[in-house]
């Protein structure tokens, strides 16, 4: 026992909140948990309540700081001239994890006051109704460290990733909060835990800045206090054994976008580019709306109908089109304007000549603008949906693309991979996906964007289909509330004190909130739906060399020439390629042949690459130089001293 439970007139018990105190030497700090044994049966039952502290106060027998200055005659120094050490006693307040027997619910009696161990913080946190042996749907979040107890946090997998609740949000400081940090160790320990029974599980996340996950799959630096804790949650300390990288094209069409752009790190980063196809069905992500009014809405779902993909004919046309690319489009456009103008007419199909017009603008400068990204020729190379695989991560690097290019592949990605699992065809069950910079993508103030409508649905939908959110902000208080209130754990870093001044964080008290804000590196405030007060963990280091070490290991590519592009690229599929080889093969071809030819091998990843990549080139002819024929002799028919003669 290391303390009493103690009510007064001014600070009563009650169901929910109780007050005890304890001797200057008890281990007792702010989140703390405890138990409490009562002295008396109820229903033949004696209770047993468990809390975490929350706040603390320290007491003595003076009324006034001014005796305590009289006791020492004015000098602080002058202790020897007190007559009696004064008492002091430590007094704290807890607000109640769980009472036993739940029923009936009364404030908590006088008692004796414990400090919890591992069994009373798996029962305190209601963690013994998930931690069923051959049953266990738990998923270890961090260690719980206080007074020599030393136990293993964990989050319900049914509240974590669905169907009960899902999402999980974090918040903190940039920097000092460790939020990138957190959800790799999160996700580490999902795929070491997760119950097969509830089936697979994947990890899609978005790198929006700078390299922190351009090196998931190498290995990072780990302290023994680091090693400890993998070892308490039983979560295998190394790096993810499946990681695949996706980013699109610099602008000139054949070098990688990406931070992973150093040749040692090729092996599992493949381009990202769509077409027409891809692009058309998502414009509206790239078009403003105040542009592109109702007609010219309805021209752009004439061509997604009766244009796209399909042999489109009409009598005014000079042929027939088979729209497959942004360029097969331009070449539409172009016949339909020609006709218009042969005719002296002003609309066709209803279409005003003005809205064609503004269409085929608004059209044409989507593949200028996310160039890299959207490929002129129709040229894809996609995400593997429909192919996910079990325990898999799929990164997305955005971080150097243009901010409509984001938007694109933002929209188009989380929508597939609703699409797919709403069909149950993905290739696992669940998939996390992970956005970083929420205050950017979806903020509680500005303009109602495609993206955050996107990211909207994701929160309060996703789960039904196995569809998670895993995101992370700087500023909780600017984000917009249904993305937030629809997450059903929440992680909280160190945290700034003018964002633990809003109103959202006053339910915590004030020990708590100062805490917050002084919350070291690995430290983390858990909100988990099976808790019904928040709890501080310790979690380790990802066992993943940082993002800034890898770029000094692996420094970035820097821009080369096309044969080198295209050298790196099949190099690979087949190490044995050469830059020699290259340059003899492409060398009577075009640069847009050439690129079209790579990205068709990249795309194929075939057994043989050489021939493959050749067989992507039309044959050129190479026949003998032409002679020039004989002159044929000259007839004269005057005299050869004619000076006029010809």
């Amino acid at each position: 026992m290391m303390g009493r439970v103690v009510a007064t007139e001014r600070k009563p018990n009650t169901p929910h909140e109780f007050h005890f105190w304890t001797a200057l030497d008890s281990p007792v700090g702010i989140g703390t948990i405890v138990r409490v044994e009562g002295s008396t049966a109820v229903g033949g039952q004696v209770p047993r309540i468990y809390g975490v502290v929350v706040e603390g106060f320290s007491y003595t027998d003076l009324q006034s700081p001014l005796h305590d200055v009289m006791g020492h005659d004015g000098a602080p120094g002058n202790h020897a001239m007190s007559s009696t050490e004064r008492a002091e006693i430590r007094l704290y307040t807890a607000h109640v994890l769980r009472q036993i027997p739940e029923e009936p619910l009364q404030p908590v009696p006088m008692g004796s006051v414990f400090l919890a161990d591992d069994a009373d913080v798996a029962v305190a946190l209601r963690m013994d109704g998930y931690l069923r042996e051959g049953e266990s749907t738990g998923i270890p979040i961090g260690i719980y460290r206080a007074g020599g107890t030393e136990a293993a946090i964990h989050l319900d997998a049914d509240f974590l990733l669905g169907p009960e609740a899902a999402h999980l949000n974090i918040t903190g400081v940039s920097g000092l909060a460790t939020k990138t940090s957190a959800v790799e160790w999160v996700m580490q320990s999902i795929f070491t835990h997760f119950p097969a029974s509830k089936g697979s599980v994947a990890a899609l996340c978005f790198n929006v800045k700078g390299p922190d996950l351009c090196f998931l799959d190498k290995p990072g630096i780990l302290d023994h206090a680091d090693r400890a804790i993998y070892e308490k949650c039983g979560v295998p300390a190394g790096p993810f054994e499946n990681v695949q990288y996706y980013a699109p094209y610099k602008s000139d069409g054949f070098s990688l976008n990406t931070l992973r752009s150093n040749e040692a790190l090729l092996d599992n980063v493949t381009p990202l580019t769509w077409g027409l196809r891809e692009v058309l069905q998502y414009a509206e992500v790239l078009l403003n709306k105040d542009d592109v009014d109702a007609k010219a809405d309805a021209m752009i779902d004439f061509i997604k109908e009766n244009v796209l993909d399909r042999p489109f004919s009409d009598p005014m046309l000079e042929r027939t089109h088979t729209v497959t690319s942004f360029a097969d489009l331009e070449q539409w456009f172009r016949d339909v304007l020609r006709a218009l103008e042969k005719k002296d007419d002003q609309s066709w199909r209803t279409h005003h000549v003005a809205t064609i017009r503004k269409v085929r603008n608004r059209l044409s400068n989507i593949s200028t603008r996310c160039k890299g990204l959207v490929a002129d020729d129709g040229a894809v190379s996609d995400l593997p949906f429909g192919t996910f695989q079990d325990r898999t991560v799929y990164v997305v690097d955005i971080a150097s693309v243009e901010e409509d290019a984001q938007d694109l592949i933002f929209a188009r990605v989380v929508t597939r991979l609703r699409e797919h699992l709403e069909r149950r065809d993905l290739g696992v069950n669940h998939v996390v996906v992970f956005v970083d910079e929420l205050n950017k993508y979806a903020p509680s103030d500005g303009a109602d964007t495609y993206v955050r409508k996107m990211l909207l649905d994701l929160a309060e939908r996703g789960r039904y289909l196995g569809l998670v959110l895993f995101s992370a902000q700087q500023f909780r208080s600017q984000v917009h509330r249904r993305v937030v209130g629809n997450s059903g754990t929440s992680l909280f870093g160190r945290m700034d004190a003018d964002e633990l001044a809003t109103p959202g964080y006053a339910v915590l008290s004030p020990a708590t909130r100062t805490k917050l804000s002084t919350l070291e590196k690995g430290q983390l405030m858990v909100r988990h739906p099976h808790f019904t007060q928040p709890i501080f963990v310790r979690f380790p280091r990802p066992a993943i060399m940082r993002g800034r070490d890898g770029a000094e290991l692996y420094p970035q590519a820097t821009d080369v020439t096309l044969e080198h592009a295209v050298t790196r690229s099949l190099r690979a599929l087949d190490p044995s390629v050469t830059l020699a080889w290259v340059q003899d093969t492409i060398i009577m071809h075009e640069p847009e042949a050439v690129l079209k030819a790579r990205n068709a091998t990249v795309r194929a990843r075939p057994d043989d690459v050489r021939a493959f990549f050749r067989s992507q080139f039309r044959p050129t002819v190479s026949g003998k130089a032409a002679q020039r024929p004989a002159a044929p002799a000259v007839l004269r028919t005057t005299p050869a001293d004619d000076p006029y003669g010809f």
